[in-house]
C-alpha cells in the first residue's frame, strides 16, 4: 500500500509539472487553466456547466467567477449561452478556437500518455480506471 501511495504522490507531482508547463505554453494563470480543463472534461462527459458549477469546482466566490468568465470570454476562450432546459440559467462553453488551442498544446502530452498505456491489457486498464476513480473520490471526500 505504501508503494502505491508513493506512486500516487509521484503521479500528482508529474501532473503539477505538466500543468505548470501548460500554463507557460498557453500564457495563462492557474485558475484560468483550471477552468478551461474543467470545462473540457465536463464537455467530454456531455455535462453542461453553469457559473456556480465553475465556482464550486475552483473554490472561488461568485464575484470572482463572474470576473473569471468575463476575462475568459473577452479573450475568446469561452461563451455564455442560455441553458437549454432553464431559460433563467446560463451555461459556460468553450469556443471552437479554445478547444483547438487546448488540444494543440495538450496533443504531445496526450500522445505520450497513450503510449504509456499501450503495454497494458484491457483488464489492467479497467483496474487502473477503478483505482483512479477511487483515488479521485478519496481526494475530494466524496
Amino acid at each position: 500500500m505504501r508503494a502505491a501511495l508513493e506512486g500516487v504522490r509521484a503521479f500528482s507531482d508529474a501532473m503539477d509539472r505538466m500543468h505548470t508547463g501548460l500554463r507557460g505554453d498557453m500564457d495563462m494563470n492557474a485558475t484560468d487553466l483550471s477552468a478551461l480543463r474543467m470545462l473540457s472534461i465536463r464537455e467530454q462527459r456531455g455535462e453542461l456547466v453553469k457559473p456556480h458549477d465553475l465556482a464550486r469546482h475552483l473554490g472561488i466566490s461568485s464575484a470572482s467567477t463572474t470576473k473569471l468568465i468575463d476575462r475568459l470570454a473577452k479573450e475568446g476562450f469561452v461563451v455564455r449561452e442560455p441553458h437549454p432546459n432553464d431559460r433563467r440559467a446560463l451555461v459556460i462553453s468553450l469556443t471552437d478556437e479554445s478547444r483547438a488551442d487546448f488540444r494543440r498544446h495538450f496533443a504531445a502530452r496526450m500522445a505520450r500518455m497513450r503510449g504509456a498505456l499501450e503495454p497494458f491489457t484491457d483488464a489492467e486498464l479497467r483496474t487502473i480506471i477503478r483505482f483512479l476513480d477511487e483515488m479521485g473520490d478519496a481526494l475530494v471526500g466524496e
